[in-house]
């Protein structure tokens, strides 16, 4: 063997070796991002709960539509972001409560923001993405999705009113 197989067989078996031990840190960087955010949105039910059982009454402006008034108890989420600001900064994860209006699930209070810098409320979930299709099946989705055109590792779970319809959604997450 010469001495340029002798380095190159070396580095081949280095790099085995590197990427091997890479593996099981990739696995346990996801594992422990899929438990931040389940308790991350644990946090963000519990805060809801606090505040009363969730229901639909009238509409309200948000983001320059007309949407359903989304309420846990008597207090009014749309607008309102004390709640969302509470979880974010108590857990780091942005976090943004939607309300079903028709087919869509529009945001009311949200700390993701705008390259403007403004709140994204009145915003739409994707319809195409891989949210929504849970949502519409009355799951859990946890994964990767596009926000605003930048990549989320996220966590979307369905608000429930008293005759267990889905009004509505949860959502953490952070960028990737």
């Amino acid at each position: 063997m010469n001495q340029n197989s002798f380095c190159v067989s070396i580095f081949a078996a280095g790099f085995f070796i590197a990427i091997s031990m890479l593996i099981p840190n990739l696995g346990l960087a996801q594992i422990e991002q899929m438990d931040k955010l389940k308790a991350d949105m644990a946090a963000l039910i519990a805060k809801t709960a606090e505040l009363g059982s969730p229901n639909i009454e009238g509409t309200y402006p948000v983001g320059g539509k007309s949407v359903p008034g989304l309420y846990f108890g008597n207090i009014k989420m749309n607008n309102v972001f004390d709640v969302v600001d509470e979880v974010s900064k108590e857990h780091g994860a942005f976090s943004t409560i939607f309300v079903k209006d028709g087919s869509d699930y529009v945001s009311v209070a949200s700390t993701i923001k705008r390259d403007d810098g403004s709140r994204a409320i009145g915003t739409v979930l994707d319809p195409n993405g891989p949210a929504i299709a849970m949502i519409n099946k009355g799951k859990a989705y946890y994964g990767e999705a596009t926000i605003l055109g930048k990549p989320y590792i996220t966590a979307y779970e369905p608000i429930r009113d008293a005759a267990n319809n889905v009004i509505g959604i949860y959502f953490v997450g952070f960028m990737k």
